[in-house]
């Protein structure tokens, strides 16, 4: 079984997380942040992952420190759960539809930290999170999970519906990413 787990508390946030690849039990996801929530359980259902995190933060500020600080936290739980990336696919790509929105997201578990992030959605909150913050959010996951993440929402009118297509398929791509394989480390160097 591959899973991992890490804490991390600062004067804005405290944040326990585990996750537990291709696991299908059910997620137990609080962050104060409804829409967030939401969207965090969606991913780990489409990742194939049991998430269990909890996140208390100042939300009576706003939601920014408390969704930046989960993303860093998830991003290095997945990086001390594939250790030495030995034994994984590497790679993964996914498109979602969701109704009139399409999103694509592919992931390389490289080593080297990269987000590339183009979804234009014109409306500024879903819910009780800042759309705004899906970018935080991946950004920090990518930096701390050592992955170059490319997301494009290809089109999409309804601003729920954009940024669920985007988490589903970015669930998609990591466990595409993640899948265990027979071909040791995939790089001509040797290492990741």
């Amino acid at each position: 079984m591959r899973e991992a787990e890490v804490k991390r508390k600062t004067n804005e946030t405290d944040i326990s997380c585990q996750v537990v690849l291709d696991s299908t039990e059910p997620c137990v996801i609080d962050t104060g942040i409804g829409f967030f929530n939401h969207m965090l359980e969606l991913m780990a259902k489409h990742g194939r992952m049991c998430l269990k995190l909890k996140a208390e933060g100042d939300i009576l500020v706003d939601d920014h420190h408390t969704i930046e600080d989960c993303g860093i936290v998830l991003g290095k739980v997945f990086d001390k759960l594939l250790g030495d990336k030995e034994n994984i696919a590497r790679y993964g790509t996914f498109f979602c539809p969701m109704d009139e929105a399409l999103a694509m997201v592919s992931i390389d578990i490289s080593g080297r930290p990269y987000l590339v992030y183009d979804a234009d959605i014109s409306r500024e909150k879903v819910g009780d999170m800042a759309v705004e913050m899906a970018k935080e959010f991946f950004y920090a996951f990518a930096v701390h999970a050592g992955m170059t993440i490319h997301i494009r929402l290809l089109y999409g009118s309804n601003a729920h519906h954009c940024l669920e297509a985007i988490f589903k398929a970015f669930g998609h791509a990591l466990k595409q990413a993640v899948k265990e394989s027979e071909e040791g480390i995939l790089s001509t160097k040797g290492v990741l």
